[in-house]
């Protein structure tokens, strides 16, 4: 953590594009996963993007409520 603190700190953009590809990265495999298991069924290929997002928004809703 104090890596990442430091890189924040003495090169900001690198930081937050950092973070951006981490966003990126992390949602495409999450929506594999989804299509993955939901493949089977024979659903639309929108159906892993509402069920990932669906469970994302699940979750900060739990988060938020609690605070």
């Amino acid at each position: 953590m104090d890596y990442l603190r430091r890189l924040q700190m003495e090169r900001p953009v690198l930081f937050w594009v950092l973070v951006l590809v981490a966003f990126i990265v992390g949602f495409q495999l999450l929506l594999f996963v989804a299509a993955l298991f939901l493949g089977p069924f024979g659903l639309p290929p929108w159906v892993p993007l509402v069920v990932v997002i669906g469970v994302l928004v699940a979750i900060a809703r739990s988060q938020q409520n609690s605070r």
